[in-house]
This record gives structure tokens, sequence and C-alpha cells, in this order.
């Protein structure tokens, strides 16, 4: 099928021309092992309903597409899929979008059973994972992201996993760091870096398909645009699985980890998914934030909040601390980040002894963060406690979950 097929006739800001589909077969970085990936593509054309699932940071939300929910790369890429292979109505196909704005891995594989597995009510045939500019501050540099495509990839159903790079204005990317995971268990790989780069240099006349300012709404996010060139990437990868001999080999998954595994049993623990293995107080953390970071999911208009079922202390709360029992291997806590002046830090320990304070100002607006408080290779049980920090007293802060290894 020639790559013309696969692009949008109704988008005239860039010509589809033979350089145009040279840039996007570029950013084939790895084919990978295709049984599951021609599997979902089979199992569309029988008519058989099939789910693409994206998480990510805020490009994944759809950042600098306009309107977001449907120009998003995300949205244009299930279309993409749904168009090439159903017809007549035929197969059902299911968007999944789980993109969550200045969030790394360290928090999307806290977040993956709720946010892309929906609490076990759907079964993912695809899942792309982009978190190549998301984390610089992975706290265990890239073991949290082999740790999210692990949970990925050993689902019992056998989903496709697809590694996707995008790309930041001043062409960085943490391509380097984690590719080799994909390279380890042979996962199809699209990064929009090789893509796009080496093409900005250069003027219309040189070659060039399009610059920096067409390509970018701001020094991180897409343009519909850039956004529309993401999701024909990775259409292409789709169009070359598809016409490839099918390999008869499965995936390895009794491989040693190539960064380390040490999260791949994270699980989500909050108010609503509160189970035995935790004992807590809530101490002056009694209330619950209404006012959240939101992103609008799936191909969703309007946002949704984001961990609503938290624990919040508050100016009136009293100085007792948050106290709770668990037995685990390792423990990360997800606070809340804030750009208003109610909110204040708090100190955390765990077992008696301070390991962190957690500042809501680590960044100025309202936003999701995660840290690790622990790390064993044994499960063992440990109290935390969390109480605001000396002259924080009268502050706000929001505990919005926990993340824990059994």
């Amino acid at each position: 099928m020639p790559m013309s097929d696969l692009l949008h006739p109704a988008d005239t800001i860039i010509p589809r021309t033979k350089a145009y589909r040279e840039m996007i077969a570029k950013s084939l970085l790895s084919r990978g092992n295709n049984k599951r990936l021609k599997a979902a593509i089979d199992k569309a054309r029988r008519g058989e309903e099939v789910t693409l699932a994206f998480i990510g940071g805020s490009i994944t939300h759809g950042a600098g597409a306009v309107p977001l929910h449907t120009n998003c790369y995300a949205y244009q890429t299930y279309m993409n899929f749904k168009e090439k292979f159903t017809s007549n109505g035929g197969s059902p196909i299911r968007l999944i979008k789980a993109g969550v704005g200045g969030t790394p891995s360290e928090l999307g594989m806290i977040r993956y059973e709720r946010d892309v597995l929906r609490n076990g009510t759907v079964q993912p045939d695809i899942i792309v994972i982009e978190f190549a500019v998301n984390d610089a501050d992975d706290e265990t540099n890239g073991v949290c992201y082999e740790s999210l495509v692990l949970k990925a990839l050993t689902a019992a159903h056998e989903p496709a996993v697809i590694l996707l790079f995008s790309v930041f204005e001043s062409d960085w990317n943490l391509q380097d760091r984690l590719s080799p995971v994909g390279m380890h268990y042979g996962l199809p790989m699209v990064s929009i870096k090789d893509a796009v780069t080496e093409q900005f240099r250069k003027t219309p006349v040189e070659g060039g398909i399009i610059s920096k300012k067409q390509f970018f709404a701001d020094i991180y996010h897409p343009t519909n645009a850039g956004h529309m060139i993401m999701a024909d990437c990775l259409t292409w990868l789709f169009t070359e699985t598809d016409r490839s001999a099918p390999d008869q080999e499965t995936i390895r998954l009794d491989l040693p980890p190539v960064i380390g595994n040490d999260f791949a049993g994270v699980r989500l623990l909050d108010r609503a998914s509160r189970t035995s293995i935790a004992f807590i107080e809530e101490g002056g953390f009694g209330k619950v934030d209404a006012e959240l970071q939101f992103a609008e999911m799936d191909d969703h208009p309007y946002g949704t909040a984001q961990f609503p079922h938290n624990w919040m202390h508050t100016g009136d709360s009293g100085s007792e601390s948050f106290k709770m029992t668990i037995r685990c291997k390792s423990l990360l806590l997800v606070f809340k980040n804030s750009g208003s002046d109610d909110f204040g830090n708090a100190e955390v320990r765990v077992d008696g002894k301070l390991v962190r304070t957690a500042e809501s100002h680590a960044v100025n607006w309202t936003r999701c963060h995660a840290v690790i408080l622990l790390r064993s290779e044994q499960s063992e049980e440990h109290t935390i406690e969390i109480r605001m920090a000396a002259g924080h007293e009268s502050k706000r802060f929001t505990i919005l979950g926990f993340g824990y290894v059994e």
C-alpha cells in the first residue's frame, strides 16, 4: 500500500510529496517482533473489537492540538487504524487515551491499571507508551519506564506494546536511554525525533518539509500539523507491519531487565482502592481536595479530575499527622503540586526517619507529583507518617495517593 493512502488529504498545510513520505519512513526506529501487532490488525479485519490505548504525558494528552480531543495524535492514530483495517462499519474500534500533562512514567506506572485497564474492565490490543520527553526527572533513570513497559507487556491477553519517542523543540528526548528497553524485548519503536529533526535544519529549497515553527506550538508541544505527523508515523508502522511476513516466535518475557523491573507490580492506593494491605489514620488530612489537575481522557472534550479520592490537610485541620501502616517492598507518594500560596510543605517519615520533605511548590501549577519513599527487595511492615512542615501548619497539602509493591 502506498504511503499516500495513510495521509490526510484534507490537510493542506504540508504537501504530500515523496520527501514527506521519506521523512515519515525515517520514524520507524524498529519494527520489532510483529506477532502481537499483526494479531491486532487481523482481529480488526475479522470484524472483532479492537482497543487502542495510549499512555504518556502532555503530548499524549493532546497539548498543542486544537481542538485537543480530535486533533491530538492519539485520536488521529485511532482514526487512521479504523480507516485502514475496517470496512463498511466493520470492527468496533475503541480509543483509550490516558495522557496527563507534566507527569513521567514514575506516575504512569501507578495509574496504569486505573487509566488504561480501567480497573480490569479493558484489555487493550495495542498500547502506545510515550514518556521520552517526560522522564528527565525520573529518580530511577529508566527503572520506572521499564517497569511500566513490563506491566503492559506481560498481560495475559498479550497486547502489542509500541514505544513512541516524541521530541522537544530543542531536538531533545530520552531515546538513547529508553530505546534499549524496546530492543531488549523486541518491541516496535517509533521515533518522531528521527523523522523530523534532520529536516528542521533544511530550507524548503534544500528539502525541508516542515519548520520547527510549523511543527511546534511552543517549545514542548506539537501543533495540529505536528500531531498529524506523529499519527502518520505510527500509521506507517501499522502499514509496514501489515505487509511484512509474520514472526513465528513470541516475545520472550523470561529475560532479565535491561535497566530494572522493581516496580512492575506497583499498584495504586487511594481512598477508593483501599484494601486490607494498609491501615490508615487520616489525622488532620481528612478533607478531600476537588481543585485538581484535569485531563481530557479518550475522545472526551471535557476534563477528568486526576486522583479525586485523596486526603487533604487544610488550614483548620489541626496538627495531627497522617499515619499509615503497610507491608510492602517499595512505596511511592503521589501528592499535589500547586501554584496557590495556600499550599505548603509536608514532612514524610518512614519508620520514624525523615525521608523527604514534599514541596507543594516544586512546580507552581496544579500537577500530580510522584516520589519514591522506600525501595527494598524484601516485603516488610512499615509505618508512614506525613505531617505539615514547621511553619506550614496552617497551609494546605494534598496526598493524592500511593503506589505500592507488595
